[in-house]
């Protein structure tokens, strides 16, 4: 029986093998090939193609009984020209099956296809065609499967009628419409499918939908696959959805979910996939009862899921993947997880997740990969029982753990990766104990308690893993591990925050495939051999070591380099020969000499450049900011430059930071600033910068931080309507024009488009102000010097919610702008040393999350607004040097601040100030008669014990209770007395054993 199925399946293939093709199919073919670009070496069917073979034994064609070619498939070609609606191809009226995908024609869709009338299969997907769909493509009436799928990197083509475009396709089964721009508006375009009866999967992925997701989608009851990821419903999930019966995937990641996602759909009893991850909004909890057997990956990842573990998760015996990272889990795990014997991958990181690492996570069967990382997990289990021979990732890093290093784990003999990193891990490791994971290929045992020791020099180091990654950092390293000459793999090593001193050895350099090293925050006084030799690596982090001499001369490739605090002192001239590639530079924080190279010209790619606390003198080279069109980041602050700042910033300029702080530079502020469109940082500050204020910074709409601080600016900071375009400083955040010569008055319009300052941002997640793409060697952090809590500080991370605003020390004048009690989320705000006038806005109150206010030096009147003392974040006050009067609010924060914060005020009184300054506010506010006979008596002996007590009985005491008048005047004689009484004490401050103390004395 069976010879003879093979027989006759035979036959059939030598049948179809040998069908002769027609002449003009083979024809239509050659043609069709000659008219298309493709790359020789990237094809496997169209270089084969020839006339001495026939058609139909043509790799990527198939051909009828008759001759006919009913398929065509030149996927992935590498054909990178495109053809039009005269193209062969669509003479070959009997294709029903034609796959174009993965190729790259970079044309518009020919409307042609619509010739093609038998086609059940048409796959265009990842083709790289641009424009509108042909609408010719719904006259194919007979389709059944339709891929239209595009790249998201690329421009996205557009369907503008959804309904119009597939009210014909009523026999389409599988539709992929992913990366097309779909203009239907809301849920119009889940109505415009209602007509595919026989529809079972579809994929909408980033298709630009909005809008709620509508329930009509649920009458596809055939529906199988759901696939609408990264759309922006901003809706919940209807509860229709646990109506299909036959459905497998369902992924709707990143779709802007929010609500309860229906817990029923978790029964479906066909449900495999369901992949809600990215929807931060959304909160999903498992059904108390049993989920479905069907199920085999499910991805929450970044959800609202919160609570414990679900102990049921046990039931689902068959699950493959479970991704519930990012998550809002707490508690610890539980024992029914180890019942998921089919378990391949599991993802709990960045969760709460605390207690024990269980053994029995060591023993599943099939578990290959688990990521833990960034939780609250303590210890491992006590007896760790490792059976595990699948396991190959394993990711701890960045708990709690604590205890002596697992030596258990080393039993994984599958394991590829280890992470480990960031844990309280203690004791000494012997590197030796390596050897038993062969299979090793990345180990993180950085930022631990641990002690990495190695063996005698006659250990066998050829019997190492052969690691790809090895991250040591922080693990009290003394020397470079012997093992690494033999490393011959190593494409990253990470020896930084150890004790290694001396020289770094020649013999690293030679590492083969090692890409990137850091080696730095160790004491390392030298290199030896030549970095020129080196072939692979392209980041080389050395800062923070004490490194001395000339800049070595680095590798050709060499693409980020970061050399900052160590001693060199001397730039070769010639460093930009060196440099034809590089991105990242940092020679900061040493002694740096001499001039700037102008050969830095040469560095053609660089993107951030930072020489920063050198003694670099001489001149700005202008060509190093023209370098502005690919440089995103300058940083020349704390040198001694002594020239102006070129003006040759160029039309195409891209700088995201430019400081320039602390130097000797003079002339104006170049008006070719305004060419760098998409500037955040502009630190000029502590130069001899003149001029009046650029008023053309203004119109840089990226704009965060602006320092100008500490030169000889001078004028009104006022610009006219004509000179900015739109609303200008939208981004605003950062502000410092102190120690200069501005004047004039502050007008409300002049803040009122700072919708930076407005925005109370206090519980957005914050993140730093940084330059260029963030990347893991191309991102640079910016910092700025400003003063605030009466103190000049560094702000090495500038955090997006970070404001200040520093007008000091000028020659303003007028009143406070009312508008500034709008911005509630400003921190720091500091008026001093100038001519303000007026009263302190009661409106105080609405800056909430003020830290620092100095309003010192004015001439404000009025008194000190109750509602100053609701700002509860409010750490610096100074109202010195004013004309204010009044009481200072009692029973509130404001006696938590210094004397010195409300004196040269000669009209205030109250605590904190001294008490003889508050009995002389007493006599003023309620002026004693003249001294009468029997008051100065008593104000004369008034420390004799007898007469206190006879006056106290008889004269004083009884007219109290019965003669109002009497109280009156006995009350204004008591507070008299203590005013002599505070008039003669005093406090000395006495230091005993180590100890101050202050002693009050009269």
């Amino acid at each position: 029986m069976r010879i003879s199925f093979l027989l006759c399946y035979y036959c059939i293939y030598i049948t179809h093998a040998s069908a002769i093709c027609l002449e003009d199919q083979q024809s239509l073919l050659l043609q069709f090939k000659k008219n298309l670009t493709f790359h020789p070496e990237g094809s496997t069917k169209l270089i084969l193609w020839n006339k001495t073979t026939a058609c139909c034994n043509w790799s990527g064609v198939t051909c009828d009984n008759e001759g006919h070619v009913i398929g065509l498939d030149l996927s992935d070609e590498d054909i990178h020209g495109g053809f039009n609606d005269s193209s062969s191809l669509f003479n070959l009226l009997h294709l029903k099956k034609l796959n174009l995908a993965y190729n790259n024609f970079n044309s518009l869709i020919p409307s042609g296809f619509s010739k093609l009338e038998k086609l059940t299969y048409l796959n265009l997907s990842k083709a790289s065609f641009v424009g509108q769909i042909p609408i010719e493509i719904s006259q194919l009436t007979r389709l059944v499967t339709l891929d239209l799928s595009f790249d998201v990197v690329r421009t996205k083509p557009n369907i503008p009628n959804l309904q119009k475009f597939i009210q014909n396709l009523t026999n389409i089964r599988q539709l992929y419409l992913d990366g097309i721009t779909i203009t239907s508006q809301r849920h119009k375009w889940s109505n415009a499918l209602i007509p595919l009866r026989d529809l079972q999967e579809l994929s909408m992925s980033n298709c630009d939908l909005s809008g709620s997701l509508d329930s009509s989608l649920s009458r596809l009851q055939n529906l199988s696959v759901i696939i609408l990821y990264r759309n922006n419903f901003s809706s919940s999930l209807p509860e229709t959805f646990a109506n299909f019966k036959n459905l497998t995937t369902l992924n709707l990641r990143k779709c802007g979910l929010i609500g309860t996602f229906p817990q029923k759909i978790f029964q479906i009893r066909t449900l495999s996939v369901i992949d809600l991850s990215g929807n931060p909004n959304l909160q999903v909890f498992f059904p108390d009862y049993s989920l479905s057997e069907s199920l085999h990956s499910i991805i929450l990842r970044n959800t609202s899921f919160s609570g414990p573990l679900p102990h049921n998760i046990g039931n689902m015996t068959n699950l493959l993947e479970l991704d519930l990272s990012y998550c809002q889990l707490y508690g610890t795990l539980p024992n029914s997880l180890s019942n998921l014997t089919q378990l391949i991958w599991l993802d709990l990181s960045h969760n709460d997740l605390s207690g024990v690492i269980p053994s029995y996570l060591f023993t599943l069967p099939s578990l290959e990969e688990i990521y833990l990382a960034s939780n609250q997990f303590s210890k491992f289990d006590e007896f760790i029982n490792v059976s595990s021979n699948v396991m190959e990732f394993l990711d701890l890093s960045s708990n709690n753990l604590s205890g002596p290093f697992p030596t258990s784990i080393f039993q994984l003999r599958s394991l590829s990766f280890l992470y480990l990193s960031s844990n309280r891990l203690n004791g000494s490791l012997q590197l030796d104990e390596l050897l038993k994971l062969s299979n090793l290929l990345g180990l993180d045992l950085s930022y631990n308690n641990i002690s990495i020791n190695e063996n005698d020099a006659n250990a066998d180091q050829t019997a190492f893993p052969n690691f790809e990654l090895l991250y040591l950092s922080s693990c009290n390293l003394k020397t470079f591990p012997r093992f690494l000459r033999n490393q011959s793999t190593l494409l990253s090593l990470d020896l930084s925050h150890n004790q290694i001193q001396g020289a770094v050895p020649n013999w690293i350099w030679k590492l083969q495939s090692l890409q990137q090293l850091n080696i730095s925050h160790n004491f390392l006084t030298e290199l030896e051999g030549s970095l020129q030799n080196l072939t692979s690596i392209w980041v080389l982090d050395l800062h923070n070591n004490q490194i001395q001499g000339t800049i070595p001369v680095f590798p050709e490739f060499i693409q980020y380099l970061d050399y900052s605090t160590n001693k060199f002192s001397v730039i070769p001239h010639d460093i930009g020969n060196y440099l034809s590639s590089i991105l990242y530079l940092s020679l900061s924080n040493n002694n740096l000499h001499g001039t700037i190279p102008h050969s830095l010209f040469k560095a053609s790619n660089l993107q951030v450049l930072d020489i920063s606390f050198n003694n670099i003198s001489g001149t700005i080279p202008p060509c190093l900011i023209t370098m502005t069109s690919t440089l995103q980041a300058l940083n020349l602050r704390n040198n001694n430059l002594n020239s102006s700042i070129p003006d040759m910033f160029p039309t195409s300029c891209v700088a995201s930071s430019l400081n320039f702080h602390g130097n000797l530079l003079h002339g104006p502020i170049p008006k070719s600033l305004s060419h760098c469109s998409s500037l955040k940082l502009l630190d000029i500050g502590s130069n001899q910068i003149v001029g009046g204020f650029p008023c053309f910074v203004k119109n840089i709409p990226t704009l965060s931080v602006l320092v100008l601080r500490n030169n000889k600016l001078h004028g009104s900071i006022e610009c006219s309507h004509h000179s900015l375009e739109n609303k200008p400083w939208k981004m605003i955040q950062i502000v410092d024009i102190a120690f200069n010569n501005f004047n004039g008055k502050l007008q409300e319009k002049y803040f009122a488009t700072w919708e930076k300052m407005k925005n109370d941002e206090n519980n957005v997640l914050s993140d730093f102000i940084h330059t260029g793409e963030r990347t893991d060697y191309t991102y640079y952090q910016d910092s700025v010097t400003i003063s605030t809590k009466g103190q000049v500080m560094q702000l090495l991370k500038i955090l997006t919610i970070f404001t200040a605003i520093d007008f000091s020390s000028n020659h303003f004048e007028g009143p406070i702008p009312h508008v500034l009690m709008e911005f509630k989320a400003i921190h720091f705000l500091n008026f001093s040393n100038n001519g303000f006038y007026g009263e302190i806005p009661s409106t105080i109150a609405n800056l909430k999350q003020l830290e620092s206010l100095d309003l010192s030096n004015n001439s404000l009147v009025g008194e000190i607004p109750v509602q100053l003392a609701s700002l509860s974040f409010l750490s610096y006050l100074n109202l010195s040097l004013n004309h204010l009067v009044g009481k200072i609010p009692t029973g509130t924060q404001l006696q938590s601040f210094e004397a010195s914060s409300f004196r040269g005020n000669d009209g205030l009184y109250g605590p904190p100030l001294n008490a003889t300054l508050y009995c002389k506010k007493q006599d003023e506010l309620h002026p004693q008669p003249a001294c009468e006979r029997f008051a100065c008596s008593i104000e004369r002996n008034f420390l004799s014990v007898e007469l206190g007590f006879i006056f106290g009985l008889g004269i004083i005491v009884g007219p109290l209770l019965f003669w109002k008048k009497w109280r009156v005047s006995y009350w204004k004689l008591v507070d008299k007395i203590l005013c002599l009484i505070f008039r003669r004490m005093h406090f000395e401050y006495v230091t005993d054993r180590g100890q101050t103390y202050r002693i009050l004395r009269w």
